[in-house]
């Protein structure tokens, strides 16, 4: 209603003001001061001024009723608390048995590459707060309760936690002690017959959450896999804008090996040649802004396959990779992020932070 007022404003000054030229012209033209051909140039002239003032409004009240999500603003500065006491860093001594930074210069975090006092101290200034989402569909219920009991003895302890359980099952959401500054909602989805339907459906649902939810009420979201436990600390060192978990079966392979998806006639289609890591759809996080504009971007890729009846090899995992190979992450986390067994041995991992947890899949999963 208050576009249309506007526009009409406009018009009705824009033939106030040329009615007023008209009538100026034709008082002119009695004392012979302009010309006929001046007097039509310049009523040409008249009405291109009142149309362009009218498509200038009409434009900008366009604009402004275009609601955009206003982003939760962050402090992202590395300020250092007076007096804090932490080991030295060295610029020679590290870890050599891994990389510690990808090609375009981010991040990997392994143990051994960050003073845990140091970066806690920085983030837990800034009064952040970590939207965290997990799927508990069918009988990946049974998952939800040591998911979350591990989590809170080890996931961003000291911070505000929101989860954000989606499920099928909402009466059969355990009860788990959450701590001070930490909450849970659970969220009811529909359930579906194909586990590959679950997988692919969650970029939709995590990019309506942010859209709808999340807008100015949290910096960071990490989307989990409920099928897991956390063994140890992780903390603010995962923190960036754009973070995936480099895939713990996948780590040390070559490019030629890569389960990327290898069919042109698929929007994740990767040639062979090309891709940096396999990240995990396990786990990928980040701000929210960076998280929307993936999942978004994801979730179209999805339709557009959907459509042309192609599914990719694994499904939103292979979107996932195209979509870090197109918009690099700015922090990479290890396998220790995202182990596949707590009794796995690797000799690059010293800590298992974040692990699948033995189970039948043939069992759990709703069809092969």
């Amino acid at each position: 209603m208050l576009g249309r007022r506007n526009v009409l404003i406009i018009v009705f000054f824009g033939m106030a003001l040329s009615g007023l030229i008209y009538l100026k012209l034709i008082q002119c033209s009695y004392n012979h001061q302009i010309t006929e051909q001046d007097f039509k140039q310049v009523m040409i002239c008249s009405q291109q001024i009142t149309e362009q003032a009218i498509i200038n409004c009409s434009q900008q009240i366009t604009e402004q009723a275009i609601i955009k999500p206003k982003w939760k603003q962050t402090s992202f500065g590395l300020r250092s608390s007076p007096g804090l006491l932490y080991n030295q860093p060295s610029a020679l001594v590290g870890r050599t048995d891994v990389s510690s930074v990808t090609p375009w210069s981010a991040p990997i975090i392994w143990e051994g590459t960050f003073e845990s006092t140091l970066i806690d101290s920085f983030y837990k200034q800034q009064n952040l707060t970590i939207a965290t989402t997990v799927f508990a569909l069918g009988k990946y219920m049974r998952f939800v309760k040591d998911f979350l009991e591990s989590a809170e003895q080890h996931y961003f302890v000291g911070f505000r936690v929101h989860y954000y359980l989606f499920t099928d099952q909402p009466e059969s959401v355990p009860e788990v002690k959450i701590g001070e500054n930490r909450s849970l909602t659970v969220l009811k989805v529909q359930s579906l017959n194909r586990w590959q339907d679950i997988s692919m459906s969650r970029m939709e649902k995590l990019e309506k959450l942010i859209e709808n939810e999340l807008v100015n009420e949290a910096d960071y979201i990490f989307c989990l896999d409920v099928d897991t436990k956390f063994y140890g600390r992780w903390g603010a060192e995962s923190l960036g804008r754009l973070v995936g978990v480099i895939h713990p079966w996948l780590f040390d392979a070559p490019r030629d090996r890569l389960t990327y998806e290898r069919r042109p006639e698929s929007k994740a289609y990767i040639p062979a040649g090309e891709g940096d890591y396999y990240y995990a759809g396990a786990t990928f996080g980040g701000s929210l802004e960076d998280v929307h504009h993936l999942t978004k971007t994801c979730r179209e890729q999805l339709n557009i396959d959907a459509a042309n009846s192609i599914e990719a090899v694994w499904q939103e995992e292979s979107h996932l990779n195209k979509y870090f190979l197109l918009n690099k992450p700015s922090k990479l986390l290890s396998p220790e992020y995202m182990w596949r067994g707590v009794n796995e041995k690797a000799a690059q991992i010293k800590i298992v932070r974040f692990s699948n947890v033995p189970k039948n899949y043939a069992e759990v999963r709703p069809n092969p």
